[in-house]
């Protein structure tokens, strides 16, 4: 990427300029500079080893912006290095309990992990002025997300170290989704979780939650995939990962990490989705695993895909398959995707089974309260509107939050065509699936992956 002066740099040159004029009108010895208002080779020597130590001591890397005192900012386009210097106030662990505005100045939050694209028709983006201003434009829009992105980051790390076998899955999600309400300070429809907390176990690969009154309970031999959502201002933050105790797993769940990877590094302005599918089968299917003495290669779930994102809109209409296909719809620079993969040692299809748990509005649908007649699902509606918009929930919410009494207006709302349920999505009794998943900005001038951690 072309270079910019930081701010701590810049300052330092100022400073310099001053000193030397100020030296120079009391006819004081000052150095040779190269030329009219330029300084000496030594003087801008000594001024970038000032102006680097600052920045390294201040957390800011050379090309990017501090992402306030906390930043997390990149030294290469290729990788993402973390720099921790002075917060507003730090976190606490092993129980994180400070929310997020509270530990960025300025609500500057940290950026993901930045990559130039890998296509060469994107290479001129990283050193276009045009594109360089247009990112600079939607900074406020990325900040959101990053805010939402560093809940998630920190609500996980909690959640990993504290998920033990032996504990109930309910109680793991009402702590989890409690955290992300407190670290988000949520706010209504501003700011808050995004939908419900996925704990799909070992066959099922996605969408199970449970309901209220579950009493299912976490093993040593389960595969469990956590999938949750954080958002600020609609900026949704979707990422999962496959959580295990016992190691016989690690070989299936690395399948899913090494195929989110390889979408992510094909995606780009451009990119076509169907060719990005058939690279994430091709490093998928590579990918065997030991089970109880029986190896299974694993196979990508072909019903399922990944998904562009808006604004209040986690599926957006564009799909990332996990197979190849002939789908010639490509991605566009400023898009947001949940690029994510599922693995199974099954058939490597889903079918709908278990209790539905997940529901959600219709995004495009109008005069919604016209067609209701019955008062009662007239009345869940309106809760609906103004707890969740357009942004899915689980019947637990609704329970928790006083609407004890809505499973037949819910089923009312259903069979309008208002809401739609999202049933857990299972591969055969007595497989295993996986999944690994992370959010991208396409950037006008990079990729960022917002959702990057330390963990994965």
């Amino acid at each position: 990427m072309a270079r910019e002066l930081v701010g701590v740099e810049a300052r330092e040159i100022q400073k310099t300029i001053t000193d030397l004029e100020q030296a120079k009108a009391n006819g004081g010895a000052v150095e040779e500079v190269d030329g009219p208002g330029e300084l000496s080779k030594s003087a801008k020597k000594r001024l970038k080893k000032k102006a680097a130590e600052q920045r390294k001591k201040e957390g800011t890397y050379e090309g990017e912006e501090a992402a306030g005192d906390c930043g997390r900012a990149t030294a290469k386009p290729s990788g993402t290095s973390t720099l921790k210097s002075k917060c507003l106030k730090q976190q606490t662990w092993p129980v994180p309990t400070v929310p997020v505005s509270k530990q960025f100045p300025h609500d500057a939050y940290p950026l993901g992990e930045v990559t130039e694209y890998h296509q060469d028709c994107n290479l001129f983006r990283a050193t276009s002025e045009e594109k360089r201003e247009l990112d600079r434009l939607a900074n406020l829009n990325y900040n959101e997300i990053r805010r939402a992105a560093e809940v998630h980051r920190q609500v996980r790390k909690y959640i990993q170290d504290l998920v033990k076998p032996g504990m109930l899955m309910i109680d793991i999600c009402d702590t989890l989704e409690a955290k992300v309400l407190e670290l988000i300070e949520a706010d209504g429809l501003k700011a808050g979780r995004a939908f419900p907390t996925g704990c799909s176990v070992n066959f099922c690969a996605a969408h199970w939650t449970p309901n209220s009154g579950d009493k299912t309970v976490l093993n040593y031999d389960d595969v469990v995939k956590f999938d949750f959502g954080t958002h600020v201002s609609g900026r949704v933050v979707d990422c999962a990962w496959t959580h295990n105790f016992n190691p016989m797993f690690d070989p299936l769940k690395a399948a899913a990490k090494a195929a989110t990877e390889e979408g992510i590094r094909l995606a780009g302005p451009d990119a076509r989705l169907g060719e990005i599918g058939e690279m994430i089968s091709e490093v998928m299917s590579s990918h065997e695993v030991e089970i109880n003495k029986k190896i299974y290669t694993v196979k990508p779930i072909e019903n399922l895909t990944g998904h562009s994102i808006e604004p209040y809109r986690i599926h957006a209409g564009k799909s990332v398959p996990l197979v190849g296909n002939n789908e010639p719809t490509k991605m566009e620079e400023g898009e947001v995707y949940a690029i994510e993969t599922f693995g199974s040692t099954g058939k490597g299809v889903v079918d709908c089974d278990l209790e539905c748990s997940h529901y959600m509005k219709k995004f495009d649908e109008t005069n919604a309260e016209g067609r209701v007649r019955n008062p009662k699902a007239k009345q869940l509606l309106g809760f609906i509107n103004k707890n969740f918009g357009t942004l899915a929930f689980s019947r637990k919410w609704l329970d928790q939050m006083g609407e004890t009494r809505h499973l037949l207006p819910l089923r009312n709302l259903v069979d309008a065509g208002i809401i739609d349920p999202y049933p857990p999505l299972c591969d055969v009794r007595g497989s295993y699936t996986c999944q690994y998943e992370h959010t991208i900005i396409l950037r006008h001038t990079c990729k960022e992956v917002v959702s990057r951690g330390d963990d994965f």
